[in-house]
């Protein structure tokens, strides 16, 4: 406990600190010093060219080793800019800083049908850290994300950023019954980041980007169980707290086959070719230095 407490007041101490820095510097302060830094970070500026090249991003390996430091400064940028992002960006005025390149159909589930949850699938692209105060305003948030070990500091950082009706489900627990079952009675937006290596039990090979990639199923699982409608998406940086939400597409609400494999396997591929085809017109804005494939 007061190993906990020791370490609260030093996150308190280092926010304090941040907080000196103008909001409208977060970005380029993270972004230019990930940007720096990224020759040093050797195996992953390496794991990001191959990445590149292999997704066909492009062919040129100079080419690939520019989109990697953008990422990567991208990376540091949007996580600065995020823990400022409750000083500029309200429920009030988020329409101000957002535009939406989305179907109709999009406003048409998250605002206006809020008889049934909705789930948003997205990746490790564009400022995910960021889109959590802007969904929020919509209807109540749920997020998967590590908690914190010390309760002391997940409960400031939750306070401190992740303002409105948010819920955080904690990632190593995954969706009890009694998380769906919120979920469901509030109506909620769950948020999902899908992008991540599943390993060999827990996710099946689907196509990301061109190569085979272990997937994990539980956007599938859950809108075979609930028929909730599923959103593919990325929220992207376009300035200074200024953000674009492009949906890819009408809402998925599959009609399952009876066939719980074959159903599993089509829901996933259609999420991955959205999320792959976002990915593609921003790729500066992915994390090209994670494991994905393996």
């Amino acid at each position: 406990m007061i190993l906990h407490f020791f370490s609260y007041l030093v996150v308190r101490l280092l926010i304090a600190l941040y907080s000196l820095i103008p909001a409208r510097k977060a970005y380029s302060l993270g972004a230019g010093l990930g940007e720096f830094l990224y020759p040093l970070f050797r195996s992953r500026r390496k794991l990001s060219t191959e990445n590149i090249l292999l997704a066909k991003i492009t062919d040129d390996p100079k080419r690939a080793d520019e989109i990697g430091r953008k990422a990567f400064g991208h990376l540091a940028g949007h996580i600065c800019e995020a823990l400022k992002i409750g000083e500029v960006v309200t429920p009030e005025n988020w329409r101000n800083h957002c535009t939406i390149e989305a179907p109709p159909s999009f406003l048409e589930t998250m605002e206006r049908r809020k008889d049934e949850p909705v789930l948003i699938i997205t990746g490790h692209h564009g400022t995910w850290e960021a889109a959590v105060p802007v969904f929020s305003s919509f209807r109540p948030l749920f997020a998967v994300a590590r908690k914190m070990n010390n309760p002391l500091v997940q409960r400031f950082l939750k306070k401190k950023h992740f303002r409105g009706d948010v819920t955080i489900i904690d990632k190593d627990h995954g969706f009890t019954s009694q998380v769906l079952h919120e979920w469901k009675k509030k109506a909620g937006a769950m948020t999902l980041i899908m992008d991540q290596h599943a390993g060999k039990k827990q996710g099946i090979m689907v196509d990301f980007l061109g190569r085979p990639a272990s997937t994990h199923t539980s956007p599938a699982r859950i809108h075979l169980a609930t028929h909730a409608p599923l959103l593919v998406g990325s929220f992207i940086r376009v300035g200074i707290f200024q953000y674009k939400i492009i949906v890819a597409g009408d809402p998925i609400r599959y009609e399952p086959t009876g066939d719980h494999a074959a159903d599993t396997m089509a829901i996933m591929t259609e999420i991955n070719r959205r999320l792959g085809k976002v990915i593609r017109l921003y790729p500066e804005q992915y994390l090209w230095a994670h494991k994905r494939w393996r």
